[in-house]
C-alpha cells in the first residue's frame, strides 16, 4: 500500500452498494456505475521509473508540469522519483510549494503586480516571457525571494507541432523572445533560458529542434547557468526513442558542460496511466445514425478530443474511419456501429464512429482509454454537469476514491 492510505479516512464510498472499499476489475471496471477517472498506480510507477532513469542517465533534471497533471493526492508517489515541479500561475505555484513540498519552476506569459511577490516566494526559478516583464517585476520578485534564479523564454521560431492551436512558435506567437530581439549582453541576473516547442513529440523532433535552438541562441549560452527545454517530450510512449533522447542530452552537456538541463513534460507522466469510465444512458437514432449517449461530456471532461482534435480509444471497440460523412450500422465490416454523444447541450458534443461486437445496453460501461493527462486539469461544469470522480487503483487492485464531486462544487464556482 502506498503512502496515500490516510486519504481514505472520513470518505464515503457511495459508488458501491456495500459502501466499502473494493477490489476493482481493471479490464471491465464492472464495479463502477458512475463516471470515474481511474489512475492505475502500477502504470504511473512504470512511467515514473522510466523518467527517473532518463534523468539519471542523461544527467538532467525532469520535473512535472502541472498544466497536464496536478492530482496532488498522488504527490507522495511522485516524490519517490522526482523532486520538483513547474507552475504557470499563482495557484500552481502554491500547489508546488504547499502540496508537493518544494518551490516551483515558474513561467507565465504575463505576471501581474498583485501576485508577483507571492509567486516569487514560492518559486525557485522564475522565467519571464519578455524583457519588459522582467524589467517590470524583477525588483518585487527579488525583494520577495533573494535566492530566485531568473530566466527568460526564447522563441527559436521552429516547431513541428501541426495543430495551430498548440503550436507555441507559430507566426505572431505571444511566447518568448526571438534571437533578433535579444540584447548582445543579458542582464546580469538572467541565469537561464526556457524554450518550449513540442507537443507529445518524439526524440527525433527534439533532435531537429535542438539544431535550431543552438543555431539561434548558442551565442548567449556562456552567460547562462541553466536551460529548460520545456515539455512535450513524450518519452513514456511505447515507440519513443529513449536512447536517442539520452544521447542528445549527453551530447548537449558535452558541448555546454556548465549548463544545467531541465525538461518539464506533462503528458509523459500521465501517459496511459488509466481511463475515464462512463456509462451508456441512452441510444438515439436519426437519419440512420445511432448515437450512444453517455454520462460524460467531451467538451466538459475530454476537451482535447474536440480541440486537437483526436479520436480517443474505446476499449473493446474499433474506431471506424470512412469517406462517408455519416456511416450507418450497415457499413461494411459488420458489428454494431455507434457515434458517442456527450451529455451536455452543446450540439457538437459528440464523436464517432466506433464499431462494437454487440448491441450497447443502458448502464453498460464505456471505457475511454488514456484519460489522465490534460483532462482533470481542464474539466468544466458547463451545464451544471458534475465532474467524474477520481479514483486510484493500487497495485493490489484496491480502489481508493480520491475525490467525489457534489452540487456544492458547482454552486461554489458560481459565487
Amino acid at each position: 500500500m502506498s503512502q496515500l492510505s490516510h486519504v481514505k479516512q472520513n470518505h464515503h464510498y457511495t459508488y458501491y452498494p456495500t459502501n466499502k472499499i473494493v477490489k476493482i476489475n481493471t479490464e471491465t471496471f464492472e464495479q463502477l456505475h458512475r463516471p470515474t477517472y481511474l489512475l492505475e498506480e502500477d502504470r504511473l510507477r512504470r512511467n515514473l521509473s522510466l523518467i527517473s532513469r532518463v534523468a539519471e542517465e542523461a544527467g538532467v533534471e525532469i520535473i512535472l508540469a502541472f498544466k497536464a497533471y496536478a492530482l496532488w493526492k498522488t504527490f507522495p508517489i511522485f516524490r519517490e522519483y522526482i523532486h520538483s515541479t513547474t507552475a504557470s500561475s499563482l495557484f500552481e505555484a502554491r500547489l508546488a510549494y504547499e502540496e508537493f513540498g518544494s518551490p516551483a519552476h515558474t513561467y507565465s506569459p504575463a505576471y501581474t503586480d498583485d501576485e508577483m511577490a507571492e509567486i516569487a516566494r514560492m518559486s525557485s526559478h522564475l522565467t519571464f516571457n519578455s524583457f519588459s516583464q522582467y524589467q517590470r517585476h524583477r525588483e518585487a520578485a527579488r525583494k520577495a525571494n533573494p535566492a530566485l534564479s531568473f530566466g527568460v523564454r526564447v522563441n527559436p521560431e521552429y516547431s513541428e507541432v501541426e495543430t495551430e492551436l498548440y503550436n507555441p512558435c507559430a507566426p505572431g506567437t505571444r511566447f518568448g523572445v526571438s534571437a533578433d530581439k535579444m540584447p548582445p549582453t543579458l542582464p546580469a541576473d538572467i541565469e537561464g533560458f526556457h524554450c518550449h516547442c513540442h507537443c507529445e513529440s518524439g526524440a527525433d523532433v527534439f533532435e531537429r529542434t535542438l539544431e535550431h535552438i543552438e543555431e539561434k541562441f548558442a551565442p548567449w549560452f556562456k552567460q547562462l547557468k541553466w536551460i529548460n527545454f520545456g515539455g512535450g517530450h513524450l518519452m513514456t510512449r511505447r515507440d519513443y526513442d529513449v536512447p536517442l533522447l539520452i544521447s542528445l542530452l549527453k551530447g548537449f552537456h558535452e558541448r555546454y558542460p556548465w549548463l544545467k538541463v531541465i525538461l518539464e513534460p506533462g503528458s509523459a507522466f500521465g501517459w496511459q496511466t488509466g481511463p475515464l469510465v462512463a456509462q451508456v444512458v441512452d441510444v438515439v437514432e436519426d437519419k440512420d445514425i445511432r448515437t450512444a449517449i453517455v454520462n460524460v461530456s467531451f467538451t466538459c471532461h475530454m476537451p482535447d478530443c474536440l480541440e486537437m482534435p483526436y479520436m480517443p480509444a474505446i476499449r473493446g471497440a474499433e474506431e471506424v474511419t470512412t469517406n462517408s460523412q455519416h456511416p450507418t450500422s450497415n457499413t461494411q465490416g459488420g458489428g454494431s456501429l455507434y457515434r458517442i454523444g456527450g451529455n451536455s447541450c452543446l450540439s457538437g458534443d459528440f464523436m464517432g464512429y466506433w464499431r462494437f461486437d454487440h448491441e450497447l445496453q443502458i448502464g453498460e460501461n464505456i471505457i475511454f482509454e488514456d484519460m489522465l493527462h490534460y483532462t482533470t486539469v481542464k474539466t468544466t461544469m458547463f451545464n451544471g454537469i458534475g465532474h467524474p470522480a477520481i479514483g486510484l487503483v493500487h497495485s493490489d487492485g484496491e480502489l481508493e476514491m480520491l475525490r467525489e464531486y457534489t452540487y456544492e462544487d458547482y454552486r461554489d464556482r458560481m459565487d
